[in-house]
């Protein structure tokens, strides 16, 4: 496993942007596969986006095309996502994932390490 610590949550307006960043322990770091979650108050967690190992492939989940963009430092060992025009209904908990292998999956159980999360507030 490696450890994972979000950062760049906040408060911000609607049509507001924010970019959350996810830093990992280990220099392998490279060699792994990086969801983005979310989970609101009274909601199941929910998929956002996600990047292979390489940076190659990404993947995101419909109501964030468009809007959100993951990208990868693997010299840095960083994942970010980058939020624009952002909505209330985007307000949530927001956690990375990582699994040691290819592919962009959207399960959360094909993930082995969490980080703790970063609140995101969009208010109206």
């Amino acid at each position: 496993q490696v450890q994972l610590v979000e950062s760049g949550g906040g408060l911000v307006q609607a049509g507001g942007s924010l970019r959350l960043s996810c830093a990992a322990s280990r220099r392998t770091f490279s060699s792994y596969a990086v969801g983005w979650f979310r989970q609101a108050p009274g909601k199941e967690r929910e998929f956002v986006s996600a990047i292979s190992w390489s940076g190659s492939s990404t993947y995101y989940a419909d109501s964030m095309k468009g809007r959100f963009t993951i990208s990868r430092d693997n010299a840095k060992n960083t994942v970010y996502l980058q939020m624009n025009s952002l909505k209330p209904e985007d307000t949530a908990v927001y956690y990375c994932a990582a699994r040691p292998s290819g592919g962009t999956p959207s399960s959360a159980y094909e993930y082995d390490s969490w980080g703790q999360g970063t609140q995101v507030t969009v208010s109206s």
